[in-house]
């Protein structure tokens, strides 16, 4: 098989990805929901709580957004015969599946940072003295972004295995806002291993169980990495 530069595979599924309407949209709502749901938690806080976590608490339903953007964009060529048609220009699928994931993943980055910065900003502005120094709230907002396109690239890897995106919005979306919880409630220390409570340390001012900010995050990233990993295996071992 001749060597295929991975530039022109990248910019392919970059243009795939910024003109499917879904896709946009997708990444507007990851912004708009994490800065309306944390705007609305900081202009209701009046105790003692977290601040740090105040701001950053829309992250827990605009992570839905992202995690809907990773399913779309691979769900999107298993599809229709899709798929045979990229494989027929990229018959390497490791290698196009390598230009899926970056082509997901800098746009959710790109658009995760800005709203971390948004949601810091309109935090500090509603909590104002009782607003996180401007250090740890910078740390949050990376996070955020970090966090955001480990949760997108969660979603595209489990795609890729279920070969259904709304597999894996049925899967993800009840466990995130719901058996997590209940999970964590009855595991303990255990379940601060899972994918969104290990990456979510970040959003916190204090240290939450065993894991700090960066750990936390990079646990997320093992589950990641996995979930990527096994979605590879499962394109190049199944037929298109």
């Amino acid at each position: 098989m001749p060597f295929q530069p991975f530039q022109p595979v990248l910019h392919a599924e970059w243009i795939k990805i910024r003109t499917l309407r879904p896709l946009v949209g997708g990444l507007g709502a990851l912004l708009a929901v994490t800065v309306a749901f944390s705007g609305l938690v900081a202009a209701g806080t009046d105790d003692g709580s977290d601040p740090l976590f105040t701001v950053f608490f829309g992250v827990s339903f605009g992570q839905i957004a992202a995690i809907a953007f990773g399913a779309t964009a691979v769900s999107s060529d298993l599809r229709g015969g899709a798929l045979r048609l990229a494989l027929s220009a990229v018959p390497d699928r490791r290698r196009w599946f390598a230009a899926k994931a970056t082509a997901i993943a800098l746009p959710v980055l790109a658009v995760g940072l800005v709203t971390g910065l948004a949601t810091l900003a309109l935090g500090k502005y509603l909590l104002g003295a009782a607003g996180p120094p401007w250090a740890v709230g910078l740390r949050g907002a990376v996070a955020c972004g970090v966090y955001l396109t480990l949760m997108a690239l969660f979603a595209a890897g489990l795609t890729a295995v279920l070969r259904s995106g709304t597999a894996t919005l049925s899967v993800l979306i009840p466990f995130l806002l719901t058996v997590s919880f209940v999970i964590g409630d009855l595991s303990g220390g255990l379940a601060d291993l899972l994918p969104d409570r290990a990456g979510q340390v970040a959003l916190h001012s204090t240290r939450q169980g065993s894991l700090g900010p960066w750990t936390g995050l990079a646990v997320t990233a093992l589950w990641t990495a996995a979930a990527l990993l096994a979605g590879a295996r499962s394109l190049h071992r199944r037929d298109a």
